[in-house]
């Protein structure tokens, strides 16, 4: 008998968590990393919003609640999607769960059944690929192309359509791209969804970082499309537009009663509730007449960030850099580099089980960490079917500029470091 149950074998993982060992184990070789790699505003959340929760916490709201969510949250949030998003939605169709990521786990677990297809973008948030594979479905990845800003159209989505579709996941904003969908991409996604797939097709729409937007977009959710808010779940959460990523925050909005029944007993076996102090900061972050300010403040930030980092990176030869409409991003082609560093010669002459552990992309992300200093992430950490031919980095824009200069001007050096790449491989073993 075998330790460790045979479905962990399809379960994948989300690597910016994982790159903090390699992190720690460059700087004990003596280098200062500049982190790229984490998606998490650099900013601390509000204080007016922490005042909140220590109230709470002081005043004993310490135990169980209803594990659907306090009725203020649920409230809030109902307001909230329906002023945003011109639809009515009830608080009773709210479930609040500890973060953004379980509404991806339970979507995939209530209704996909082993053979089921469920399309999903990629480049995309890596727990949507895992937890297909980890549920049995069938990934029928929506690939994300750089001549279209890493945005897709209706014809994109149709021809990966089937009888087998179970569900459709859409992130606008994207992670990791910063791709947004605009009005009429959205209008025109929803007229094919609501051709080809009957009413038992789900749609998933992320929109986690829906407030985080540059150059005057909006946000629009698939929801308002006459016809869309029965077919889809809203998720959004106070992450990314709040700073609360460590408070662990967020929400799905649900087509009906029977569908709320299933995820809030998910948290019952799972999680019980979410921590209702944490909720009772997340009613502040919707109500206070100071969020806007704060979140403005945020966004004005991130985007005068991404305004040096695009034109920055593709001054270097061998990069191109789409310029991203919303999240904290970039996601530069890197093709050239590999060109230049012969990191493709390389890649094809390792062993064949190394090979597929080791994309280029892998590689000059790993030189970078253990070479310059540099932490980003590979273009197979966002979905890996059918990325073979695919060279892309993301680095996350929510650090301050300075050091954002200085990566950029590290990951130039790297660009034309050759004899260093050849050293790195050369001495590859020690980096695994």
């Amino acid at each position: 008998m075998k330790l460790f149950a045979d479905r962990l074998k399809a379960l994948g993982t989300e690597n910016a968590f994982k790159v903090g060992a390699d992190i720690a184990k460059a700087e004990a070789m003596g280098l200062k990393v500049i982190r790229f790699n984490l998606g998490e505003p650099d900013f601390d959340t509000p204080e007016f919003i922490c005042q909140v929760a220590c109230n709470n916490l002081m005043s004993g709201n310490t135990h169980y609640c209803p594990p659907a969510g306090i009725p203020q949250l649920r409230e809030t949030l109902a307001r909230q999607i329906s002023e945003t998003r011109r639809i009515s939605v009830r608080p009773d169709q709210i479930v609040v769960t500890p973060g953004a990521k379980p509404s991806i786990c339970y979507t995939l677990l209530s209704y996909v059944n082993p053979g089921d297809e469920v399309i999903y973008p990629s480049p995309g948030f890596p727990i949507y690929e895992s937890m297909v594979t980890f549920v049995g479905a069938t990934p029928v990845p929506l690939h994300l192309k750089e001549s279209k800003g890493f945005s897709f159209t209706a014809d994109d989505l149709g021809q990966l359509i089937t009888p087998k579709t179970k569900l459709i996941i859409i992130n606008s904003p994207s992670n990791p791209t910063g791709g947004v969908l605009s009005e009429a991409d959205i209008q025109s996604i929803a007229e094919v969804i609501l051709e080809k797939c009957d009413n038992t097709v789900r749609i998933y729409s992320d929109e986690v970082y829906e407030k985080i937007l540059f150059d005057g977009s909006v946000h629009h959710s698939i929801a308002s499309v006459p016809g869309m808010q029965d077919r889809t779940i809203i998720c959004s959460g106070h992450s990314k537009s709040f700073a609360m990523t460590g408070w662990r925050l967020g929400f799905a909005v649900l087509p009906t009663e029977e569908e709320v029944e299933c995820f809030t007993n998910l948290n019952i076996n799972i999680i019980s509730c979410t921590p209702p102090f944490s909720q009772a900061a997340g009613v502040e972050a919707y109500i206070s007449p100071e969020s806007d300010k704060a979140v403005a403040h945020m966004v004005q930030h991130f985007e005068a960030r991404r305004d040096y980092a695009v034109p920055a990176l593709n001054a270097i030869d061998g990069i191109t850099c789409a310029k991203p409409s919303g999240a904290f991003y970039v996601f530069p082609n890197i093709e050239g580099i590999c060109e230049k560093l012969g990191i493709f010669e390389a890649h094809a002459s390792l062993p064949q089980a190394k090979a597929r552990q080791l994309s280029p992309s892998k590689l000059f992300q790993k030189f970078l960490i253990y070479h310059h200093g540099v932490a980003t992430m590979d273009r197979q950490s966002f979905g890996s079917i059918g990325t073979e031919k695919l060279h892309f980095l993301r680095l996350s824009t929510a650090t301050d500029l300075d050091s954002i200069k200085m990566g950029i001007r590290r990951i130039d050096e790297a660009s034309r470091d050759k004899k260093g790449f050849s050293e790195f491989m050369q001495q590859l073993e020690q980096y695994l």
